[in-house]
């Protein structure tokens, strides 16, 4: 046994005494003797070389020193109680179940469809303390201090557990009917080289080429355009006013398209799309509040 090493239970017995305050009354609260609880004192400050307590017949109170441990041990065994609590969903309290829970999702998928499935878990645990992150960068979960992740299917790290969070995404290229009207309707993707394209840059730094399908075959544009952006939403944004052909998830379009304020072009083209995912490191790595999420996405995530 480490002799420097606190014991956290003579610890417990000495806030005891100090808050009863007196060893008959902390005995008869804990259930021992006064006699034991005296000698369980003595040994904790023969090893700490030092009185934590001053006794009299009639009064005992703490010491500088004992006043010292007394202060520090309250605020490291709350710490340490409410960590506890955090861990053990069958001592919830009425607030139900608590803890925290981090989340690193995409900014436009944060956008197009987390608000629902958040809102959802806060008014089912309202205890948990949700934090979601938005970020567009590959980040490691677990260095960055996250409980799970939100991606799309072919950019998830390997050794995940994944799940199905929403159906398929599909890409599609917009642009104002007046603005589409400039030039000949185009045929195939690189007849979209007529329009001014609103580029997209990822954390990364890399821009994000178009990606198309017909027959099988896959096809890549890079759009030229004056405009780049960091965010699809500021893609749709700007090509609302007319700046240039967006390519942006068909879902984020959607109300614009139906308004007709937006066109779609080449829609036979656009690739089916991939679903979006939440992902966590394992099954025995789940906290009980990623657990109340991963079920609660089993319940409501729309299939494809």
């Amino acid at each position: 046994m480490n002799t420097h090493a606190p014991d956290l239970g003579q610890i417990r017995l000495l806030l005891a005494v100090a808050d009863a305050p007196g060893f008959r009354r902390a005995a008869l609260q804990l259930g021992l003797s006064p006699s034991a609880l005296s000698q369980a004192i003595k040994r904790l400050e023969a090893r700490l070389g030092q009185p934590l307590l001053l006794r009299s017949t009639r009064s005992v109170r703490l010491t500088e020193a004992g006043e010292r441990l007394c202060t520090a041990a309250r605020e490291a065994l709350g710490q340490l109680d409410r960590a506890w609590q955090d861990l053990t969903p069958t001592a919830l309290g009425p607030a139900g179940l608590q803890g925290r829970l981090r989340l690193s999702v995409p900014r436009s998928v944060a956008r197009l469809m987390m608000a629902p499935l958040l809102a959802a878990y806060c008014r089912r645990h309202p205890g948990v303390q949700l934090e979601l992150c938005t970020d567009d960068a590959l980040l490691d979960i677990v260095a960055a201090g996250f409980d799970a992740g939100v991606r799309f299917s072919e950019r998830l790290p390997r050794g995940m557990v994944a799940l199905p969070l929403s159906a398929p995404q599909r890409f599609v290229v917009v642009g104002r009917p007046d603005l589409i009207a400039m030039a000949a309707p185009p045929r195939q993707p690189q007849d979209l080289a007529r329009w001014p394209g609103i580029r997209q840059r990822f954390a990364s730094g890399a821009l994000f080429e178009w990606e198309f399908q017909q027959g099988g075959e896959t096809q890549r544009f890079m759009p030229a355009g004056p405009l780049t952006v960091d965010d699809q939403a500021v893609a749709l944004a700007a090509a609302l006013e007319g700046a240039g052909l967006a390519y942006v998830y068909e879902r984020l379009a959607s109300e614009a398209l139906a308004q007709g304020r937006l066109q779609c072009l080449l829609p036979e083209y656009c690739p089916p799309g991939t679903a979006v995912e939440l992902y966590y490191p394992g099954r025995r790595q789940a906290s009980p509040a990623l657990r109340a999420l991963i079920e609660l996405v089993r319940e409501t995530a729309p299939r494809s």
